[in-house]
């Protein structure tokens, strides 16, 4: 539990990071090695490799993260378009993902680079022969590249928070270079805007993602010049609705000052952004994007290039992530990593104030005897309703967390004395209470230690409060 929700906060926190990297206006090489730097950061593998699809079909090593010999061995080589096709043919569909186990692997010369890493007799372990690969798509389903990972943190074969955060990660990615790829072919024709403007309109108005011109200086500062339709169907908005209208006033922007700060600044550079925009029936969507400052030539007014793309999918899955991180999936409650969080604001109040709070340890009683004679479904509810009874049971501020299996904790601010003795009487009592559909009575065993301004550390104040459930527990008729 505790690896998966590690795994879950730090990958949290690299996909902001990443998708800033790999979002709209990077440069096609930039992206690769987000990528892989991506998954070694952020997503608990040791080693990545980025094969880039060409035209031809055949795959090349673009970039690789991880390991400086493996990328002195890879980097650069080529391969024919079915160099996957035998490993797949052996490998186990996990979603969207392919593994390949060693032991399937036919006898004979091992090709391509393997890592240096002691053999296990568990058969859940990583072994230096085993392959997982995640296949890039890009939006209208094109296979654009292959992302292959090695070397789990655990060193064993990645389990289902694993596998679902690589999945995610490699859809994204696959989105990123796709959108790199017309990046690069924007950036190159905008080099040759000023003799052709015919080539600059073929590629405004058939790119797949939004654009749109807006005046930069004089009179026509502000207004939209130009739309392509992209434009038009992300934005929900017909053309001649968004033609000499401001872009701002369709905009969400919490810093409208900030912006403008950031336009004159521009220069000759890009301006990234993620905002806000109000469709017409009222909804709103997440726009990303870039702004370059264009100079038409000499006497001619300065323009804005927009790119858009619609991010409101990315948004909503990096706030499920962000959820998920920071809370336990079966309960609801606050995980580990939330409740040092909130440990951390408790403990500096404390030493401003002088005032002790206190954290409980609570173990349910019987409940393994609930799982044994109902089922672990019922196990489930059962744990769910005492989570919930729990949260009602505690102060409003206090924060009810569950740790794994049937062991909570509450962290209470400015408590002591009877005031603590009345909290835990009410979670003993909360617990107690009949549940719905069974006839075993769980009932729980709390320890508390209280948090002083000499406390440091989250970790040994949960050991001493285990130790005083314990003595709590032995205690009991």
């Amino acid at each position: 539990m505790r690896n998966e929700q590690t795994v879950r906060l730090t990958a949290v926190r690299r996909l902001y990071e990443v998708s800033a990297r790999m979002g709209a206006g990077r440069s096609l090489a930039e992206t690769l090695q987000a990528v892989v730097e991506g998954v070694v950061d952020g997503l608990g593998f040791g080693i990545a490799v980025l094969n880039l699809r060409h035209p031809d079909g055949k795959f090349e090593v673009i970039a690789v993260s991880g390991s400086p010999e493996a990328r002195e061995a890879l980097l650069g080589t080529v391969s024919a378009a079915d160099i996957f096709d035998a490993e797949f043919a052996i490998a186990d569909a996990w979603g969207k993902l392919r593994f390949v186990p060693h032991e399937r692997l036919p006898e004979g010369e091992v090709i391509g680079w393997v890592p240096d890493l002691p053999v296990s007799d568990d058969p859940e372990a990583w072994h230096p022969l085993d392959a997982l690969f995640a296949p890039l798509y890009s939006s209208d389903g094109e296979l654009v590249g292959m992302l292959s990972v090695d070397l789990p943190e655990d060193q064993r074969r990645p389990g289902p928070v694993h596998r679902e955060l690589l999945e995610i990660f490699a859809t994204q990615a696959g989105l990123a270079i796709d959108k790199a790829r017309l990046t690069d072919r924007l950036l190159a024709e905008k080099t040759r805007l000023e003799a052709s403007e015919a080539t600059f309109r073929l590629v405004f108005e058939g790119a797949g993602n939004g654009m749109a011109t807006i005046g930069f200086d004089g009179a026509e500062r502000g207004l939209m010049l130009r739309v392509n339709d992209a434009f038009c169907r992300i934005t929900g908005y017909p053309a001649d609705q968004l033609l000499g209208a401001r872009l701002a006033t369709f905009l969400r922007d919490v810093e409208p000052e900030q912006t403008r700060t950031e336009l004159e600044q521009l220069a000759g550079g890009t301006l990234r952004f993620e905002r806000v925009f109000r469709q017409p029936g009222g909804n709103d969507i997440w726009l990303g994007g870039t702004a370059a400052l264009v100079a038409q030539g000499a006497g001619q007014p300065r323009i804005l290039l927009i790119q858009i793309d619609d991010v409101t999918a990315r948004k909503d899955a990096e706030r499920e992530l962000r959820h998920h991180a920071a809370h336990d999936p079966l309960t609801g409650l606050p995980n580990r990593r939330l409740l040092q969080h909130r440990f951390t604001k408790v403990l500096a109040r404390t030493r401003t104030t002088g005032r002790p709070g206190a954290l409980l340890f609570c173990d349910l009683n019987h409940f393994k005897l609930v799982n044994d004679s109902y089922g672990h479904e019922a196990g489930d509810r059962a744990l769910r309703d005492i989570a919930t009874r729990l949260t009602n049971a505690v102060r409003h501020g206090d924060t009810v967390a569950r740790l794994g299996g049937d062991e909570f904790a509450v962290l209470a601010e400015d408590i002591a004395g009877d005031d603590l003795a009345t909290l835990i009487t009410r979670l003993e009592s909360a617990v107690s209470l009949p549940l719905d559909n069974i006839t075993i009575q769980v009932t729980t065993s709390v320890g508390s230690v209280p948090i002083t301004p000499t406390t440091t550390d989250l970790t040994a104040l949960l050991h001493q409060a285990d130790q005083a459930m314990y003595t709590a527990k032995n205690r009991r008729p």
